[in-house]
């Protein structure tokens, strides 16, 4: 259902049961996927595809042009999956072409009031982004990741899977997987244990995942002495992910 005063512009493309509330606008160049429910006083801009099931709450800004000075224009695209909430006041913003042209969201995704997702942006799926949390351009958040109220990504950060960030962290390195972080600048205190448990993590699983963060940030080595040691625990396949994000690494990760 369509409210009479909203706006939907001729050649964006709404499934049959999309809802959308008054004073809201619709750009011309906006897929949006059935079940997906839109507020009253939310703008969506495109090029924007949004998946199914999605919630949008009053006063988001969705796909609009970013904040980066060298933007000229140029037709760059939001990709949005399913599943996901954008609370009060949520901003994500499209790519640029000095990167991939794409900011993408995967799915079953929570952002809470306020919350900003830059340009270029990758965002994986069942992460949670509290109120007032800011990530810069070009960051990549992982899957089943949380960031605490108010924290703030340094632009070109990766952060991986399954990390926990305290409120009010600052990011200004890359956070490997399972970490979990707090402070400013932010510093690791320890595998996100309680989360990884929530998820089904044996007692096995988590202390072979406590032993590998012992030798990244207990045993004084260096970040490709760490790799090296890592690869050779017998269970390397579970600490596979850790040591992706570690080859990945182009910023440094928090120590």
């Amino acid at each position: 259902m369509i409210d009479p005063r909203a706006i939907v512009e001729p050649g964006a493309k709404l499934a049959d049961n999309v809802t959308v509330g008054p004073w809201s606008y619709i750009g011309s160049d906006v897929v949006i996927g059935e079940g997906t429910t839109v507020a009253s006083h939310v703008v969506i801009k495109g090029p924007t595809t949004i998946g199914a099931n999605n919630r949008f709450f009053q006063f988001s800004s969705i796909g609009e042009e970013c904040q980066d000075k060298k933007y000229a224009g140029e037709p760059t695209r939001l990709e949005i999956g399913d599943e996901n909430v954008f609370r009060e006041g949520v901003t994500v913003h499209r790519g640029t072409v000095q990167d991939n042209s794409l900011t993408k969201i995967g799915s079953d995704n929570l952002f809470m009031a306020n919350a900003h997702v830059a340009h270029d942006c990758v965002v994986g799926d069942h992460t949670i982004m509290a109120n007032n949390v800011a990530i810069a351009g070009h960051v990549h958040v992982g899957d089943h990741t949380i960031l605490g109220g108010f924290t703030a990504v340094h632009q070109f950060c990766r952060i991986g899977s399954h990390v926990m960030c305290g409120a009010g962290t600052v990011v200004l390195k890359d956070v490997p997987d399972y970490v979990m972080a707090t402070g400013n600048p932010a510093s690791p205190h320890g595998i996100n244990a309680e989360g990884l448990k929530r998820r089904g993590f044996s007692p096995e699983q988590l202390r072979v995942l406590k032993q590998a963060y012992r030798l990244v940030y207990r045993q004084k080595l260096t970040l490709e002495q760490a790799l090296e040691a890592l690869l050779q625990l017998p269970e390397a396949a579970l600490v596979q992910p850790l040591i992706a994000t570690l080859q990945a690494s182009s910023r440094g990760i928090i120590r």
